[in-house]
């Protein structure tokens, strides 16, 4: 039987887009046939048939990818039963590749750097089950600069990020969501300024939350940040790294599918326009650099975009590359299963529609050496 396909009407300054940055265009006839994907909670699989009869949808077990399973892409699970008594959740199956990628063990202390909107982050908690520490952020300033996380005690899962001071101190106290005014207040004229400056890497970062014993609670920010040697600070680190970095999402083709709603025009300003392009390439060197400071030596780090251009996945791991000689790119041995192609630079990965039957992504996976 042949397969159900949707062509969007891509307009034609899109698709010289698409062909200086060797994108097949074909990948955007795939609307109807590329599934939507869930992960079942462990301990959930016994409730399959309940599932399938409360979304009104036959699941179907994705046998490459442990726990996931494909659903027609029309299907909606936001208001359903099991969505929302936690027994499923939506992430897509290249999504889940890369978290997969980490090859997260017992015990590890893991950081997700791009953590919105969180389906990657809940992943990430299955696998860590009752052991380990997850610690995530998703905030502009912090995104941007050159900062530190402490190795963490408290297990993290959804919770927001916040630095909390004492009143005309320099000391930071236990986070509470009940802040005065005055902070709250310059938290907002942050968040209102981050979105037009690119924040100096000598800059603290204003939203950090850390757990109530993470061994934060009485430092001073000098104690905080102050300069530590590369060996005390490898051999702190975070033993797994993810950053699925902020990109033009041109690879997820239901993303691109909203400007036929949007208008066409806004496709310039937020995938096409070239200046937004640079900042994004410079964003994602530095959450790049920044989440490879925070591994530990021996440790592993997974980069992915949803953008499938080589200036934003190719382009910026040489660039790594070359500032870094203790970064070593790996091969991800449990890929050998998985449906997708090999990337511009051997050993990354790019999932498709069309190839993978998922939404498009590059994955690359790093090692850090002692050098």
């Amino acid at each position: 039987m042949e397969e159900e396909t949707s062509k969007l009407p891509l307009p034609d300054t899109f698709l010289d887009f698409l062909q200086t940055n060797g994108i097949d265009p074909l990948i955007y006839t795939a609307i109807e046939s590329t599934p939507r994907y869930i992960r079942l909670k462990p301990g959930s699989e016994a409730y399959i048939e309940e599932i399938e009869a409360e979304i009104k949808c036959r699941l179907q077990k994705v046998n490459w990818l442990p726990g996931f399973y494909s659903l027609s892409p029309h299907i909606q699970i936001a208001n359903s039963k099991p969505y929302k008594e936690g027994k499923i959740y939506g992430i897509d199956a290249a999504s889940g590749a890369a978290v997969l990628a980490l090859d997260i063990s017992v015990g590890d202390h893991v950081l997700d750097l791009c953590a919105a909107p969180g389906a990657k982050l809940c992943m990430i908690s299955d696998l860590l089950g009752d052991s380990g520490t997850v610690m995530h952020a998703d905030f502009l300033l912090l995104m941007e600069q050159h900062f530190t996380l402490m190795p963490l005690r408290d297990r993290l899962d959804s919770i927001s990020c916040e630095f909390a001071l004492e009143e005309n101190k320099d000391t930071f106290t236990e986070w509470t969501s009940r802040r005065p005014w005055k902070e709250r207040k310059r938290a907002a004229r942050a968040k209102e300024n981050a979105a037009s400056r690119l924040v100096s890497e000598t800059d603290h970062p204003e939203l950090i939350f850390y757990g109530k014993t993470s061994g934060v609670v009485g430092l001073s920010k000098y104690e905080l940040y102050k300069t530590v040697s590369s060996s005390e600070f490898s051999s702190s680190g975070y033993d797994k790294v993810l950053v699925d970095a902020e990109c033009t999402h041109d690879g997820s083709i239901r993303h691109i599918q909203k400007f036929e709603h949007w208008g066409w025009e806004t496709l310039n300003g937020r995938v096409l326009n070239a200046e937004r392009s640079d900042n994004l390439t410079t964003l994602q060197l530095k959450l790049l650099k920044n989440g490879f400071r925070l591994l530990r030596v021996g440790g592993s780090l997974v980069y992915s975009t949803c953008s499938l251009t080589v200036s934003q996945n190719e382009d910026v791991i040489e660039w790594f590359l070359k500032e870094n000689s203790s970064a070593a790119l790996q091969e991800i041995d449990a890929a050998k299963d998985w449906p997708c192609k090999s990337g511009r630079i051997p050993k990354t990965l790019r999932f498709d529609p069309v190839t993978s039957k998922t939404s498009g992504l590059f994955v690359a996976k790093f090692k850090k050496l002692a050098v």
